[in-house]
């Protein structure tokens, strides 16, 4: 059939025979191949039998059969139930030949089963959508707790009796599975949060968080998945009044993956956040960031100055850290030396020297600040700046010839002054060693499969919006497909507000003016605002008008 659908030909038939191994069908040992997809495969197969294909996307399914579904056809058997009618239920599977799952089915439901083939992946996405993540090894837990001592909703005093559950093998598959399915949707936080109705997970990805399905029964590990979390962090699993840090070293696929674990007390039992670094997903070059070119030929020069401090600000998780490190990397060369005083140290690059900071036993950013220069930089990278001693000893270190990268929180770049001066540095220093200021923000990008464009009504877009630069252009709106897990969105693209500081900044920050003063000054000299850049991105069709909106802020009129 593969051949005379042309689907292969006889060279790659051999080479799939020569692969295959005992109990996997021709065409799926193709598709592991690459000579064809699994929905082309399917839709061949479904023709030869004479069944229905579908695709799970679009289907329309009735999800109510799910409640009385038998759970071990989902899980073991990977059918899917679509609809039922007539004393007829159809019910999705990947294998037309493994007709003995069928027959079971039809016995313990009594009607008749019809099979429809859909892809094997959208069944797996179906079950994680409405079953959650880890139902199978929920089904096996509960099939195991048959002892009425182990009712983990309530305050469990034994902690030996809790540590034994957290190290159950279903307890801590279950554990890996969520790590896993958070790894594979590129999440870049984890939120495990103790509800009163129960636990509640949810992923942070591209900078928005979203509710993770999970089966109901959940809520009664919640101790036990909170303690298996501890146990991984080597955190105290007795402590439950106190927040905790930890850290997590996970290794899948062949990729690193660093997780940094937060526990804090609330009301309703303990909250864990945990932050995920892929080291192996990671790419730190400047030139991939989004910075359009003119900002980007500036930047470059600005951070191959000798000497002056290059500030970045933006809230938490705006990919300050990302510009900074690919700052770096960019201008590390046999000839420099490198040193940075982080906390925490995210990632470890190569040829540059790092420093952990240690608050509890003194090392902090001012004190590792005094140390770095007595081992001769060229530049140094300062975490943050968050006080007053750092913010010295920073200044400092840029008068005595070195050139100075750190972070600052502020909503723009202007602020930056002003923020340093409130700190208590004299406005002199501020205006004589801070060459630029970079703020930034993240935006999701669109997705390329699915991004629809359309022409905007005048009262659509918001009154800052440069409607001449749009001219007669189409702009482009979220869909959703399965490529972006029907989000409209994949990847996240950098907004920049690049503020150098020219003679009349230095002068005016010397004043003491206000950021807003600054500010105007700096966009009277063509600085482009976080605002302008983000619609710049949104007309060359990379993101929405709802995106930039969503992360900047425009002029309130009084």
């Amino acid at each position: 059939m593969l051949l005379r659908t042309r689907l292969l030909d006889s060279k790659q038939l051999e080479q799939v025979r020569a692969t295959q191994t005992e109990g996997v069908r021709l065409d799926q040992v193709a598709v592991q191949l690459g000579f064809l997809s699994e929905e082309t495969a399917l839709q061949a197969l479904a023709k030869e039998v004479g069944v229905e294909f579908i695709d799970l996307v679009t289907a329309e399914i009735d999800l109510d059969l799910l409640k009385d579904f038998p759970p071990r056809f989902v899980h073991r058997e990977m059918l899917f139930p679509i609809r039922r009618s007539n004393g007829f239920l159809t019910v999705a599977t990947s294998d037309p030949f493994n007709l003995y799952p069928l027959d079971e089915l039809s016995v313990a439901t009594g009607l008749t089963v019809v099979p429809v083939l859909a892809s094997r992946e959208e069944i797996a996405k179906r079950i994680k959508n409405h079953l959650g993540v880890g139902s199978e090894t929920i089904d096996s837990l509960l099939a195991q707790t048959t002892d009425d001592r182990i009712e983990l909703d309530q305050p469990i005093d034994d902690d030996a009796e809790l540590s034994q559950m957290a190290q159950e093998p279903s307890v801590v598959r279950l554990v890996n599975e969520i790590l896993l399915e958070a790894i594979e949707l590129r999440a870049s936080d984890v939120h495990i949060e103790s509800q009163h109705s129960g636990l509640r997970v949810r992923y942070r990805i591209d900078g928005v968080l979203h509710v993770q399905p999970m089966p109901p029964e959940i809520h009664r590990f919640q101790a036990a998945i909170i303690s298996r979390l501890k146990i991984m962090s080597r955190l105290n699993i007795a402590e439950r009044r106190l927040p905790q840090d930890g850290r997590i070293q996970l290794r899948t696929g062949g990729r690193e993956v660093d997780i940094r674990v937060s526990v804090i007390p609330t009301i309703n039992g303990e909250g864990i956040v945990l932050r995920l670094l892929d080291k192996g997903a990671m790419e730190f070059k400047l030139g991939k960031l989004g910075m359009e070119p003119d900002l980007y030929a500036k930047f470059r020069e600005l951070i191959q100055l000798p000497h002056g401090i290059i500030l970045v600000t933006g809230p938490t998780g705006s990919g300050k850290s990302t510009t900074l490190y690919s700052a770096l990397l960019e201008i590390k060369s046999d000839e420099t030396k490198i040193i940075t005083t982080e906390d925490p140290v995210e990632y470890q690059l190569d040829g540059i020297n790092q420093i952990q900071v240690h608050p509890k036993i003194g090392l902090t950013f001012g004190t590792s600040l005094r140390s770095i220069l007595r081992h001769d930089p060229d530049i140094i990278l300062v975490g943050e700046i968050r006080d007053l001693e750092t913010a010295e000893n920073a200044i400092q270190a840029s008068l005595t010839g070195h050139l100075v990268f750190s972070t600052l929180h502020t909503n723009d770049a202007a602020g930056a002054y002003t923020r340093l001066v409130d700190m208590g540095l004299e406005p002199f220093l501020v205006s004589s060693t801070v060459e630029a200021v970079m703020a930034q923000r993240l935006v999701r990008t669109l997705c390329k499969h699915c991004k629809q464009p359309y022409h905007p009504a005048d009262d659509e877009l918001p009154a800052d919006f440069p409607r001449d630069a749009l001219g007669s252009n189409p702009l482009y709106r979220a869909v959703g497909c399965r490529e972006c897990r029907q989000v409209g969105y994949r990847g996240r693209v950098g907004l920049y507000e690049l503020l150098v500081t020219s003679e009349e900044i230095r002068q005016l920050s010397h004043e003491r003016v206000s950021s807003w003063a600054i500010q105007k000054a700096a966009v009277s000299r063509g600085m482009r605002t976080l605002r302008d850049d983000g619609w710049v991105k949104v007309i060359d069709g990379r993101t929405t008008v709802d995106e930039v909106l969503r992360v900047t802020k425009g002029k309130i009129e009084a």
